[in-house]
Formats: structure tokens, sequence, C-alpha cells
């Protein structure tokens, strides 16, 4: 069952703080954490491995509501991070490797791409896709140095 905070919408400073709670928010099944970092807008997209393209911001949300629903808890180490930013956009590529919680040992390659905005609440989120990587990827060893604020076990 998601969990249901009520705490007042935050203002992130930077784009890997969105990152970093998104991340989180998935990890604890928090609904309302993981749509906290999304921009309330029509032009946001979420594209989950295998699934459809989710447009605008109600979309999204349905779209996690249905994925907290399944009752499965994620965990992710994040690696490869290439970073690419201007004054009010950032854009991450990144290999998100996701485990069960219940079985950390096995875990699973997924390529994702997370595009930011400045807005007037502070950086948001307006795209995350993900999509399967070849079982072929190798998992580094540690996960980067650059990572530690959002790397989660």
């Amino acid at each position: 069952m998601p969990k249901k905070t009520s705490t007042p919408q935050p203002q992130f400073a930077t784009p890997a703080e969105v990152e970093a709670a998104f991340y989180e928010a998935i990890e604890q099944a928090d609904l309302e954490g993981v749509m906290a970092v999304w921009a309330v807008d029509d032009d946001v997209v979420c594209i989950h491995p295998g699934g459809p393209r989710l447009d605008g911001y109600a979309a999204i949300l349905e779209g996690w509501k249905q994925i907290f629903t399944h009752g499965n808890r994620l965990r992710f180490t994040l690696t490869d991070l290439n970073e690419h930013a201007g004054m009010t956009y950032a854009v991450h590529v990144l290999c998100e490797w996701v485990s069960d919680a219940n079985n950390l040992s096995e875990s699973t390659p997924v390529f994702a791409t997370n595009a930011y905005t400045l807005t007037e609440r502070g950086w948001r989120m307006i795209l995350h896709h993900a999509s399967a990587a070849p079982q072929n990827v190798t998992k580094p060893e540690e996960p980067l140095p650059d990572l530690n604020t959002v790397v989660l076990h």
C-alpha cells in the first residue's frame, strides 16, 4: 500500500536534490513524495520500462499509484551518471540497479534519463524515462563518488 505523508511542498535547490528525493520516495512507496518532485504541468512525461508513455501530471500520478499498489518494495543503486546542465535545465543519464527490497543480492540494470527544469518552486522533474538495459551490463564494484548523495540501499 502506498505510504502517504502530509508534508509541505519541498523547495529543491539543485537537480541532484530532486533526484535523491525521487529515488528515496520510490523506495519508501511514498506516492506524495514521488509526486512532489514533479513539475505540475501537462507537458511532463514518464515512461516506465515496458510501459506506455504517461503524459501530464495526472497520468503520471495514476501510473505511480498502480506501481505502489502492487506492494513490491524496490531498492536502487545508481551508477554511471552523465550530467548535462544549463542555467534552467539539467539532464541526468544514469544506470539504475533495481532490486527487490527482500532480495538485494540480485539487481536488474535499467537505463534512465531524468530531466529537470528550474521553476518558481525550485528545481522539478519534467521527464523520467527508464528502459531495460542489456543483461550484459556489468555493475561497478562501488557507485560513482559523485552519486553518494543519491545512492540508496
